[in-house]
C-alpha cells in the first residue's frame, strides 16, 4: 500500500479541495467584523422619557384598529382568544384626541390568553413631532389591559433611536365597554445613543 501511486486526477481534486477550503476560510469573516461604537459616530448612551396618549378606536366611520383574523373559537371564548387586530393608532400630546399629534402606533395586537384578557403587542411608535420626527421605537410584549399598569419592552428603534432598549408603561385613561374605544397613557423610558 505504501508503494501505491496517486492518480493525477486524484491529486488535482485534492488540490482543488484544499484550495477552496483555504479560500472559504479566508472569506469566513467577510460578512461580519467587530466595530467600536465610535466607528458609527455613536456617542454616549442617554436615557429619554417620552409621554403621550394612544387612541385605539374600534368604532365609527374611521376606526384605527380593525380585526383582521380570528380563530374558530374566538366568538365563544370569554377572552376573545385568537382575535388579531391591525392598528394605526394616533399618539397625541394629551388625552384629547384633537391635541397635537406626536406620532402613530402601527402594528398589530392579538388576544393571546384563554384565561384572562391579554394582548400580545407588536407595534412601532413612529414619531412625527419635534426632534424625534422620523424616528421610531419598536415594542414587543404582553399587555393585560385590565391591569392598572402594564410594562412592555422596547426592543429596538430607528433614526435617533438606533440601538434603543427600554420599556413602555401603559395606563388606561379611558375605556368604553360598549364600543371598545380606549385612550391609553404611555410613559416610555428608552436608552439610546
Amino acid at each position: 500500500m505504501a508503494n501505491q501511486k496517486l492518480s493525477p486526477s486524484f491529486l488535482v481534486l485534492f488540490l482543488l479541495l484544499l484550495f477552496s477550503t483555504a479560500i472559504s476560510a479566508a472569506n469566513s469573516d467577510f460578512f461580519s467584523k467587530s466595530l467600536s461604537p465610535s466607528s458609527l459616530k455613536l456617542k454616549q448612551q442617554k436615557l429619554t422619557h417620552l409621554h403621550f396618549y394612544f387612541h385605539d378606536i374600534l368604532s365609527g366611520q374611521n376606526p384605527t384598529a380593525v380585526r383582521i383574523a380570528q380563530a374558530p373559537i374566538t366568538n365563544t371564548s370569554t377572552t376573545s382568544f385568537g382575535a388579531v387586530a391591525m392598528i394605526d393608532d394616533l399618539l397625541t400630546f394629551s388625552p384629547d384626541i384633537n391635541s397635537t399629534l406626536v406620532g402613530r402606533a402601527q402594528g398589530l395586537y392579538a388576544l393571546s390568553s384563554q384565561e384572562e384578557a391579554s394582548l400580545m403587542m407588536a407595534m412601532t411608535f413612529s414619531f412625527l413631532e419635534g426632534k424625534y420626527n422620523g424616528s421610531a421605537l419598536s415594542v414587543l410584549g404582553r399587555n393585560p389591559p385590565f391591569n392598572t399598569v402594564r410594562e412592555m419592552p422596547i426592543v429596538g428603534g430607528s433614526g435617533l433611536f438606533r440601538f434603543a432598549q427600554g420599556y413602555a408603561e401603559a395606563r388606561t385613561n379611558t375605556f368604553n365597554l360598549t364600543t371598545g374605544d380606549a385612550c391609553v397613557e404611555y410613559n416610555v423610558y428608552v436608552l439610546h445613543y
